[in-house]
C-alpha cells in the first residue's frame, strides 16, 4: 500500500495541511500511496505547478513495468532512451555504447523474468563479431528498481553489472585480439588446473594469466573482456575474459598446488557459506590449496578483513619478547578492562583468577593482551607483524594478485583493539596461514603459488626471527588450545604436533561474527575465515583441520 497518512475525509478528498510554507496534500485511494507536496505557498502564489512526489517502494508491477521498458530500449539500441529509463543516465549511456561499439554485441535479444520484490531478472542473447570472427553469446542478468527519491520515479538502479554480472562499476567490456595469451595452469604433479574442476580458481587462472601469459609462450586470441577500472585494480581483481572468439595457443604455468588437498578444500567451502581457506607449507611457503565458497572475489587471497582473535599469536610473540608474559606465569584476565576511554570485554565477561598465559590465551582472553597496552609503543605490534612474520610491508611476490595484511601503526583503544585483532588489522586466510606456518617452522617463508625460479621474482624477507624461548613458548601456547582450548574440538585427534588458535571477529550491522580459525600440524598450515559465520571453532575450524587431517 505504500507509504500515507491517516485522513478524516471521504476517500479520494484532498485537506491541505499548511507546515513551514509548504503545503502537503495527502491522496488516500485504493491500491495505492503517495504524499503530494506543493512547493511553497507564496510559489503555488507565483503560479508554479504542485509536486506529486511517491515515496513508497516499487511494487513488482511496477518493477517489471519500467524493466521492460529498459530492456526494451536496450535490445531496439536506443541508448538514450534505455539511459533515461535508469538513476545514472551519464554512466548508463556510456556503459550501453560500449556495449555495442566496443564489445562488438549484435542482435541483443532481452526477455525479463518474474519480479520479485523490486528484483527482475532477464535473459540475454546476441552475438559477438570481431571483423570476420562471430560466436553467440548468452548469459542471465538482474536489476533493481528503485523510487527517485527527487521525483519519485521508478528508475533503475544503475550499476554496471546491471549489463554483465562480472561488471564492476568502472569496468568496461571489449572484444579483440586478447593483449595476453591464454595460458595453461597446472598443478604441482602436472596435471591441468580448470574452472570446471575447481571452480575456486576462476580469479586465480585469471591473475596467472596476466602475470605469466606473455611469459609463458602462448599466443593471444581473439576474446570478450571484462577490462577492469581503477577501482576493481585497487582491489586487485584481474581482467577475465567472458567469451573465446578464435583459440590462442597458450602457454603452461606450473603451481604449487596439490589436486588432493585443493579438490579436498572445495568440497569443504562448498559445504558453509561465506567461506575462505588456504593451506601452505610451512617448510616452504609452497601454496597447496586455496578456496572460497564464492567463486567471484578471492576472499581467501585479497581479503583485508579483521581476524580477531587469531591475531593474538603475533601478539603472543610481543609479549613474551618483552617480558610482558609467559606460557606458565600467572597473568591477569579479569571481566573487563578500560583502556584510551574504552571498555573491553571477554566473552560473557568471564575471567580467569590466578590463572597462567597459556590458560589465558587457549580460552582467548581479551582483558589478558588489552591490559598490556599501557606497556606498548604505538608501533610495537606493527613492528612485530612486519619484522617477524613479513605482513604489512606491501610486498609479497606470490604469483597472482594478493593482500598481503595490513597492521597500521595506532593509538589508544584502536592500538589496545589492534592488540585482539581488531581497531584498523586487517588480513585473510592466506596471511593466517602464513602465521601459523611462521610458528611452525621458526621463521617467515613468504608464500608463493608459482616458484620464484619461473620468471626470476625476489620473495619477501622477514628482517628478524624470534629468539628460541619465545618461539618454543608460542609453540606451546598453541598446542595446548588445540589440545585444551578453544580450538580442541575441531583438532581432535590431529596431536601431538599440532598447534591452533581461534578466533571471532566483531563487524558493523552484522548479527554474528566472522569465524577464523589458524593451525598448523606437522609440515602443514591452513586458515580459514566464515563470514557471518561465529566463533570460529565452531565454523572455520571443521574446515582447517580436515584439511590438516587429509594432508597428514
Amino acid at each position: 500500500m505504500g507509504k500515507r497518512r491517516r485522513v478524516e475525509e471521504q476517500r479520494g478528498k484532498r485537506r491541505p495541511v499548511v507546515a513551514g510554507g509548504m503545503i502537503a496534500v495527502v491522496v488516500a485511494g485504493a491500491g495505492f500511496g503517495v504524499y503530494a507536496l506543493y512547493v511553497g505557498g507564496a510559489a503555488a502564489d507565483d503560479g508554479k505547478q504542485a509536486l506529486w512526489i511517491r515515496t513508497d517502494p516499487p511494487s513488482a508491477a511496477e518493477a517489471k513495468t519500467v524493466a521492460e521498458r529498459f530492456l526494451t530500449a536496450w535490445q531496439g539500441g536506443k541508448v538514450a532512451q534505455a539511459a533515461a529509463a535508469t538513476d545514472d543516465a551519464a554512466a548508463a549511456s556510456a556503459l550501453l555504447t560500449g556495449y555495442a561499439k566496443d564489445a562488438h554485441v549484435t542482435g541483443v535479444a532481452l526477455s525479463a523474468g518474474q519480479a520479485t520484490g523490486a528484483r527482475v531478472p532477464f535473459s540475454v542473447k546476441g552475438t559477438v563479431t570481431y571483423k570476420d570472427v562471430s560466436k553467440p553469446l548468452s548469459y542471465t542478468g538482474s536489476l533493481t528498481v528503485v523510487r527517485n527519491p527527487k521525483n519519485g520515479k521508478a528508475q533503475v538502479d544503475w550499476h554496471a553489472s546491471v549489463v554483465h554480472p562480472d561488471l564492476q562499476d568502472g569496468d568496461r567490456l571489449v572484444t579483440g585480439p586478447a593483449g595476453t595469451p591464454p595460458v595453461k595452469a597446472v598443478d604441482r604433479d602436472g596435471g591441468e588446473l580448470t574452472t570446471a574442476k575447481y571452480p575456486s580458481l576462476a580469479p586465480v587462472l585469471d591473475g596467472l594469466r596476466e602475470k605469466y601469459g606473455k611469459k609463458a609462450g602462448g599466443k593471444a586470441g581473439v576474446e570478450l573482456q571484462v577490462v577492469r577500472g581503477k577501482a576493481a585494480k585497487a582491489k586487485k581483481v584481474s581482467d577475465k575474459t567472458l567469451l573465446e572468439l578464435s583459440k590462442g595457443t597458450p602457454g603452461t604455468v606450473k603451481t604449487t598446488l596439490s589436486p588432493g588437498l585443493q579438490a579436498a578444500a572445495e568440497q569443504q567451502v562448498a559445504k558453509t557459506a561465506k567461506s575462505s581457506v588456504v593451506v601452505l607449507r610451512p617448510s616452504t611457503g609452497e601454496i597447496l590449496a586455496v578456496a572460497n565458497a564464492g567463486h567471484g572475489f578471492n576472499t581467501a587471497f585479497n581479503g583485508a578483513l579483521a581476524p580477531g582473535s587469531t591475531m593474538k599469536v603475533i601478539t603472543s610473540s610481543l609479549l613474551i619478547e618483552k617480558d610482558l608474559a609467559s606460557a606458565d606465569k600467572t597473568h591477569p584476565c579479569p571481566k573487563t578492562f578500560t583502556y584510551g576511554g574504552w571498555k573491553f570485554h571477554n566473552d560473557d565477561d568471564f575471567e580467569i583468577t590466578g590463572g597462567t598465559f597459556k590458560a589465558s590465551f587457549a580460552r582467548s582472553c581479551n582483558t589478558a593482551f588489552i591490559s598490556q597496552a599501557p606497556e606498548l609503543n604505538d608501533d610495537s605490534l606493527t613492528k612485530q607483524a612486519q619484522q617477524v612474520f613479513g605482513l604489512s610491508m606491501n610486498d609479497w611476490a606470490i604469483g597472482v594478485p594478493s593482500f598481503d595484511g595490513s597492521v597500521p601503526v595506532q593509538s589508544k583503544a584502536q592500538m589496545a583493539a589492534s592488540l585482539i585483532g581488531q581497531g584498523g588489522v586487517r588480513m585473510n586466510p592466506l596471511n593466517m596461514a602464513s602465521v601459523a606456518a611462521t610458528v611452525k617452522s621458526g621463521s617467515f617463508h613468504q608464500p608463493y603459488l608459482v616458484a620464484p625460479s619461473v620468471d626470476d621474482r625476489t620473495l619477501a624477507k622477514a628482517s628478524r626471527t624470534m629468539s628460541a624461548s619465545t618461539l618454543s613458548q608460542l609453540r606451546e601456547l598453541m598446542n595446548y588450545t588445540a589440545a585444551a582450548g578453544t580450538a580442541a574440538e575441531a583438532m581432535s585427534g590431529l596431536g601431538p604436533d599440532y598447534g591452533a588458535k581461534t578466533g571471532s571477529a566483531e563487524v558493523d550491522n552484522q548479527d554474528k561474527p566472522n569465524g577464523w580459525f589458524t593451525a598448523y600440524r606437522g609440515d602443514l598450515a591452513a586458515a580459514g575465515v566464515v563470514q557471518a559465520g561465529g566463533h570460529g571453532g565452531d565454523t572455520a575450524g571443521p574446515i582447517v583441520a580436515s584439511l590438516l587431517r587429509l594432508g597428514g
